[in-house]
């Protein structure tokens, strides 16, 4: 599966949400109900939220650190995103291992998963807790 992106993309990989978010994915769909199929959307592997500016992306990536989760870290002298991946306009704003982008359809997928089906803003029809 892979997701739609748009504006300013704030993924993370569920795998980690499920490791580090206080609760775990479980209380993550509970905290971010009210968005899903707004400006948050999910597929198997990856969990997407968004914003149309960089100081709403900046406030989220804070919201996400203050929860324990790392964002941006430095390997070999190059900064990287670690936890998180802010995306912007077809690309990562700095180099993120873990994420791979179809230019074509505009999606984001997990490194090392098939893209398939498509999660979006009118297509996540996934269920909250």
């Amino acid at each position: 599966m892979s997701i739609a992106t748009e504006f300013i993309d704030f993924i993370v990989p569920i795998q980690t949400i499920r490791d580090k978010y206080p609760g775990g994915w479980e209380q993550c769909l509970k905290d971010h109900q009210n968005l899903i199929g707004g400006r948050v959307w999910y597929d198997d592997h990856l969990f997407r939220d968004g914003a149309m500016n960089p100081m709403d992306i900046e406030s989220l990536v804070e919201k996400w650190e203050a929860k324990g989760f790392e964002g941006i870290v430095t390997r070999e002298g190059r900064k990287c995103w670690k936890d998180m991946c802010v995306f912007e306009m077809g690309g990562a704003t700095l180099l993120c291992d873990w994420i791979d982008f179809d230019r074509e359809t505009r999606t984001a997928f997990l490194r090392g998963t098939e893209p398939g089906e498509i999660a979006s803003r009118s297509t996540n029809n996934k269920e909250s807790p």
